[in-house]
């Protein structure tokens, strides 16, 4: 869907301070929200209005450039603010922080072990695709440490997929070992044998 554009001239009638900018993120038009949540990225203190807006905004568009705006700051605090929707019911708040959160990899590192381990095998899920984001070296030190302990099936799929992608030559003793625990489940032991195939064709073509 196109972002949705100001009218002429609305954009303009907007007051630039951030009490104001608030208010149209909360109350104003669709063009008027969007507007806001482009301005308020530039001012300070703009993770929590921006944040708030996500949990009751509506128009696809806006929420758009809401997620855009979060990544781009970056910060510890929009991080903080974006994991929480990785548990929402609504696809749209989940992929939108997912793709947010990717966007900052240097703010993984702190959070990805703790959403590896989280309780719910969806996070656990959602956090091996973020995984994708980090160095490769770092990736596959996380994600062996989970196909080492992963008992659900498909977020061990989750893991060997960006494993097959990142994976290097260190990841071999842990795949192999995965492959024997797993060789009751045919669609992840196939999962196993790709990664092992790719990783060692990778090493063999390195100078």
């Amino acid at each position: 869907m196109p972002l949705i554009r100001a009218r002429a001239g609305e954009a303009a009638a907007l007051p630039a301070d951030r009490a104001s900018l608030i208010a149209a993120l909360e109350g104003g038009s669709a063009g008027e929200r969007l507007h806001a949540a482009r301005a308020l990225a530039a001012l300070p203190g703009a993770v929590a209005p921006l944040s708030a807006a996500l949990h009751v905004e509506a128009e696809p568009a806006v929420r758009e450039v809401i997620f855009t705006a979060l990544a781009r700051l970056g910060c510890e605090e929009a991080a903080d603010a974006l994991l929480p929707l990785l548990r929402a019911r609504q696809a749209s708040l989940r992929n939108g922080a997912l793709a947010a959160l990717a966007a900052m990899p240097g703010r993984l590192p702190a959070r990805l072990p703790a959403l590896l381990a989280d309780p719910d095998a969806d996070i656990r899920l959602l956090a091996c695709e973020l995984a994708r984001a980090l160095p490769a070296p770092e990736a596959t030190t996380l994600l062996c440490a989970v196909v080492e302990r992963e008992s659900e099936p498909n977020v061990c799929a989750a893991a060997l997929d960006v494993l097959t992608e990142l994976g290097g030559p260190q990841a071999l003793p842990v795949l192999e070992r995965g492959a024997r625990r797993f060789d009751a489940t045919p669609f992840l032991r196939f999962a196993f044998e790709v990664a092992i195939r790719r990783i060692r064709a990778s090493a063999d073509t390195d100078p």
